[in-house]
């Protein structure tokens, strides 16, 4: 097995979303995780505490990402423009690689009660995330945690248009998905 080759995580995230589309979530195991990646199983616990957070892989990141833009949003820009400051920095940072393992990765995480129950809380942890930024720019709630809810939203729904093939730019979908939520969520009086 080929254990010191470079980018071990990258080729772990790769082989469980292939393995979870073709043999299903409940069924693969991170032994065959592990090999199809070509690592040990000892390799994949030391990248991943179970099997499955391969599917997300990037939850620090894409937190870390949309804090520091932000964070990088104008003076004097209003919560909506923070978030899309906040978009528009963190979705800059995906590659094709990425948008070709989104079908996948929402069927399997579709398929599964226990998949969809993390997908939940990793929405809530991006949102607890860019509210804390926000309110770093001195915006209170509940406009911080509802700016940040939009966002968020924006993010996972402009990614799910993205993998599907829509678009050229994810950061585009993105803005265009916060107008959206937030021309509906205008509606609600």
């Amino acid at each position: 097995m080929a254990r010191w080759e470079p980018d071990a995580r990258l080729r772990l995230v790769q082989a469980a979303i292939d393995l979870y589309a073709e043999q299903g979530y409940e069924t693969t195991t991170v032994a065959q995780v592990a090999e199809r990646a070509g690592l040990t199983k000892a390799t994949f616990f030391r990248h991943f505490p179970d099997k499955r957070e391969p599917l997300f892989a990037g939850q620090e990141e894409h937190g870390s990402l949309l804090s520091e833009g932000a964070a990088r949003a104008p003076e004097g820009a209003t919560p909506l423009e923070v978030v899309g400051a906040a978009l528009d920095h963190a979705t800059a940072a995906f590659t094709p690689e990425q948008r070709a393992w989104g079908p996948r990765l929402h069927a399997v995480v579709g398929s599964s009660d226990e998949l969809r129950e993390r997908a939940a809380f990793k929405r809530a942890h991006l949102v607890g995330v860019l509210t804390e930024a926000l309110h770093r720019r001195e915006i209170d709630d509940p406009t911080a945690g509802i700016a940040a809810g939009l966002g968020v939203d924006a993010f996972h729904r402009a990614f799910d248009r993205w993998s599907d093939g829509e678009g050229p730019s994810y950061g585009e979908l993105a803005r265009a998905e916060l107008h959206a939520l937030y021309t509906a969520a205008a509606t609600l009086r």
